[in-house]
């Protein structure tokens, strides 16, 4: 039986705006297990960017659970969670997120510095090669093409052997074949490396890679079947 790594029991957001409450998820129940690979689809504004971030550890619930691994994140405060998106999470974002100030090899060094670990060259430069950027290994962001950037940051995501990696629109910035690229070696490293992944994502196409695809829509859940059962 598969292990659950990310859950969510009852979970609201609600915000205050000059109008009044503007509830932005409404009673979110899921778990995602061990390996999968689930992508999260909806309109613009459907609160799917919000429940990643809330199941990431990056923003917090109003209401309701939210679990990663053992840790109840709904517990901990901002230190805390970081300690856990530290040990067990990596992020791709739309827009690469990676310091200008650094090298795409000291990018990609830096989560694993951060654990303290002495091989953090050595692995980030494996991670380089794997992603085709062994040639760009001290090039700066502005040297580097938007898909090499998505490059760097997914190699930088999986530098840490994050149990599970969130990634939020990856390829929404790139062009359509360097964005389904990105795409094949996002789902190429994650089989590699068995991460559990979490997509948000616009592109119907790339949710239907996923094995499983969670709608959501006003904020809540719509019922769905996994995407082996639609095949």
């Amino acid at each position: 039986m598969s292990r659950t790594v990310v859950s969510a029991e009852s979970v609201e957001k609600i915000v205050q705006t000059s109008a009044g409450e503007l509830v932005i998820l409404d009673g979110i129940d899921l778990e995602i297990n061990q390996g999968e690979t689930v992508a999260v689809v909806g309109a613009s504004g459907s609160g799917k960017t919000t429940l990643l971030g809330i199941l990431a550890g990056l923003d917090t619930a109003t209401a309701g659970a939210v679990k990663l691994l053992d840790s109840n994140l709904t517990d901990l405060d901002e230190e805390a969670r970081a300690l856990v998106r530290g040990q067990h999470v990596g992020f791709v974002f739309q827009s690469f997120q990676l310091l200008a100030s650094l090298t795409a090899l000291e990018n990609v060094m830096l989560p694993v510095e951060l654990r303290g670990d002495t091989m953090a060259q050595s692995q980030a430069r494996e991670l380089l090669e794997k992603v085709g950027l062994a040639d760009r290994l001290d090039h700066y962001p502005r040297q580097l093409s938007g898909g090499e950037q998505q490059r760097v940051a997914i190699a930088r995501a999986f530098a840490s052997n994050p149990t599970v990696l969130f990634a939020d629109e990856p390829t929404g910035n790139l062009d359509t074949q360097t964005g389904e690229l990105i795409c094949q070696l996002l789902f190429d490293l994650n089989t590699e490396f068995g991460t559990t992944l979490v997509m948000v994502t616009h592109d119907l196409g790339l949710a239907a890679r996923c094995g499983r695809t969670i709608a959501i829509s006003g904020g809540r859940i719509v019922p769905s079947q996994s995407n082996e059962a639609a095949k």
